[in-house]
């Protein structure tokens, strides 16, 4: 018999053994439940031509056809993804909206003798259920941020936080994005929108409300990935902990943490011909001829002088959200990355004002 489940909460879903998006796999690509595996009844090609013939000849033959197709395709998944599963298997099938694509599927399962459920709704359920998390409530529990100059190692530092058991939330690794002017990750692109806050809200649930969260500072758009408001409005009261450290130590520490870039000219050129025009089209030209020349390092240097450190400052004076406490680094090794993490941890140990 197959059974409904109306709510896709955590603790709902994960008394199954698995959850099957059968939707396209172009649908599945934009966003779906975090650990569903993808098993499409119909392909994009196949929805396309469904769905054309549905409009433009005959509903019945469009229904025909889909369901043939469909049939191969659950056949395939019966003999291929599915096939070491033993009569004890309890899976959740979704699709859009909780109909056609996923009754097929559910109704083979059925048959064959596995649980199955679907969930009520499909994929709009649990995006509803995303959308009032993360854009109808406050944010929940309390934030500590990682703050800092660009080059100062605070995505560094928050990955050895997290390590040592500290409670911390990883933005750029969700949005797959470092944050900055060079911040795109080569062969990772970012995620969809939706991605994104799918990822956000199972990080968000993973988190005890009850402990600080250290989360680095950040604007309201990780490279193309808008922050949700409950979240910025949440970074912006919430007290700061200053990462410090010379030029010197900050400009090495970005060559070796973008060694990416670097690796890159054409990247770099590109990237460059982009940055905002109020830096004068001779001071764009000197740092494009930097590039090209591969002057990395004082390219750096003269990046963080003139783009990076003067936007901090004037952030900074308007930054009213209480110091915690300014760490100072004399350099940026590995033992004083270290260091830091250790101090941020302590603050996140702190009980709670």
């Amino acid at each position: 018999m197959i059974s409904v489940l109306a709510d896709p909460s955590l603790d709902a879903l994960a008394g199954f053994d698995a959850v099957i998006d059968v939707r396209s796999p172009s649908e599945f690509a934009e966003d779906h439940i975090p650990g569903a595996i993808n098993l499409p009844v119909l392909s994009d090609a196949e929805r396309a031509r469904v769905g054309t013939i549905y409009v433009q000849e005959s509903r019945f033959l469009a229904r025909r056809i889909g369901a043939a197709i469909t049939a191969r395709n659950i056949a395939h998944h019966l003999e291929t993804a599915l096939a070491d599963r033993d009569g004890a298997f309890r899976p959740l099938v979704y699709c859009w909206r909780g109909g056609q694509r996923s009754g097929a599927m559910a109704t083979v399962m059925d048959q064959i003798g596995w649980r199955v459920s679907v969930l009520q709704g499909g994929y709009r359920t649990y995006r509803r259920g995303v959308t009032e998390a993360l854009y109808e409530r406050p944010w929940p529990g309390r934030l500590i941020l990682l703050d800092g100059p660009t080059g100062v190692a605070k995505t560094d530092i928050l990955a050895r936080v997290a390590a040592a058991g500290g409670q911390t939330l990883d933005l750029e690794g969700l949005a797959s994005h470092r944050g900055s002017l060079f911040g795109a990750l080569p062969g990772c692109p970012q995620p969809s929108q939706k991605a994104f806050e799918s990822a956000l809200l199972a990080a968000l649930n993973g988190l005890d409300p009850t402990r600080p969260t250290l989360v680095e500072a950040e604007s309201s758009k990780v490279g193309e990935i808008n922050l949700p408001p409950g979240l910025f409005a949440a970074m912006r009261g919430a007290p700061r902990l200053v990462i410090e450290a010379p030029a010197a130590a900050r400009a090495a520490y970005l060559l070796e943490a973008y060694g990416d870039a670097v690796a890159d000219p054409a990247r770099v050129d590109a990237t460059l011909a982009r940055l905002p025009p109020h830096h004068g089209k001779d001071l764009r030209a000197a740092w494009r001829d930097l590039a090209a020349a591969g002057r990395w390092a004082e390219l750096v240097e003269s990046l963080m002088a003139a783009h990076y450190d003067p936007g901090y400052a004037r952030s900074g004076l308007r930054d009213a959200r209480p110091v915690l406490a300014r760490i100072a680094l004399a350099d940026l090794d590995e033992a004083r990355r270290e260091e830091a993490a250790r101090q941020c941890l302590r603050w996140l140990e702190e009980p709670s004002p």
